[in-house]
């Protein structure tokens, strides 16, 4: 997963529907074939995922983004869309600055009232938990293609882990398949970063 630092990719230079299409194929043969999310199926198959790419090539323009999809999302019928993943291939590219700024989307949530009723996760191609070294293949579970954040509902959480009481698991779960199957297995997923972004540690509580 590691790739050589570098800085984000200007705006121009990516293809939207190829970041679409890289996303989706994490999505199939990492997160979905490896049941890192038992959820993930079942929209994926009735095609009630969102997916945006966002131009922004900066945290301000990344956040007026996601506050236009945090407002469609609340608005629409959950049958209709029911989780958005808004990928950022331009942006944020160093991990740190990732990880800080997700302390500006959560204000965003409170600001909007959405708070209860949305929810926003990360993604992030050089994901580092503290205490891990980069290629510690346990970072994999929060590592996509592209700094990407999940827009959630948090009445399809609550619907989803009554259905799977084993949900509260999933993370020590993941952790196993993940061990198990080892850092050169998960490269050969071939899900790996698809833009050179700047690596940097995890702060402590990443």
């Amino acid at each position: 997963m590691s790739t050589p630092s570098a800085a984000p990719l200007p705006a121009a230079s990516f293809d939207s529907d190829t970041v679409v299409q890289d996303t989706v194929r994490w999505l199939e043969r990492a997160v979905i074939a490896l049941n890192l999310c038992p959820f993930a199926k079942g929209v994926h198959t009735k095609e009630q995922i969102h997916y945006v790419v966002s131009a922004a090539t900066d945290g301000r323009g990344l956040l007026q983004d996601l506050q236009r999809e945090l407002e469609a999302l609340a608005e629409i019928a959950p049958d209709q869309r029911d989780t958005t993943l808004l990928m950022a291939p331009a942006c944020l590219g160093d991990f740190l600055d990732f990880n800080d700024f997700l302390e500006v989307v959560d204000e965003l949530i409170d600001a909007m009232d959405l708070g209860g009723i949305l929810q926003v996760a990360s993604f992030h191609p050089q994901f580092q938990f503290a205490g891990t070294e980069p290629d510690d293949v346990t970072n994999c579970t929060n590592r996509a293609p592209y700094p990407t954040l999940h827009l959630l509902r948090e009445d399809s959480i609550d619907r989803a882990v009554e259905a799977f009481p084993e949900a509260e698991a999933i993370f020590e779960r993941n952790i196993e398949v993940l061990e198990k199957l080892g850092m050169e297995g998960w490269q050969a997923l071939d899900v790996g970063a698809r833009c050179p972004v700047a690596h940097a540690p995890a702060k402590d509580g990443a």
